[in-house]
């Protein structure tokens, strides 16, 4: 079975729709941002554990970085939704941003490196 594509308003609207469930609704900002800030530090840890010098306890809980991420993107998506943001909106912003002040900050590839 193929997962169809949604757009970040299909998933701003799914996540709305679940916690619109819920009699408490959204937590406050800060109490996001805290998560926000714990579900960063639970994929720092499993990248640390994937990619760095510290491998997991036989006694952890495997969990999978897209999980993690996932996790990530869900609270996010939250925290944006109970401040009234549109996050397809805030990317664009910031990949014009990107755009324009960093437009000559990096060295582009050559035609010949993206062939490859």
């Amino acid at each position: 079975m193929v997962a169809k594509e949604k757009s970040m308003k299909e998933l701003q609207k799914e996540v709305d729709e679940y916690i619109s469930q819920f009699k408490e609704g959204y937590f406050s900002p800060l109490a996001m941002l805290a998560r926000l800030t714990e579900e960063l530090g639970e994929l720092a840890r499993e990248i640390n554990h994937y990619y760095g010098e510290k491998p997991k306890k036989s006694t952890e809980e495997e969990k999978a970085i897209e999980e993690e991420l996932g996790d990530l993107l869900f609270v996010l998506i939250c925290l944006a939704n109970s401040l009234q943001i549109d996050l397809e909106e805030a990317h664009d912003l910031v990949m014009n941003k990107f755009r324009t002040r960093d437009k000559n900050r990096w060295t582009r590839k050559t035609q010949e490196d993206r062939s490859v």
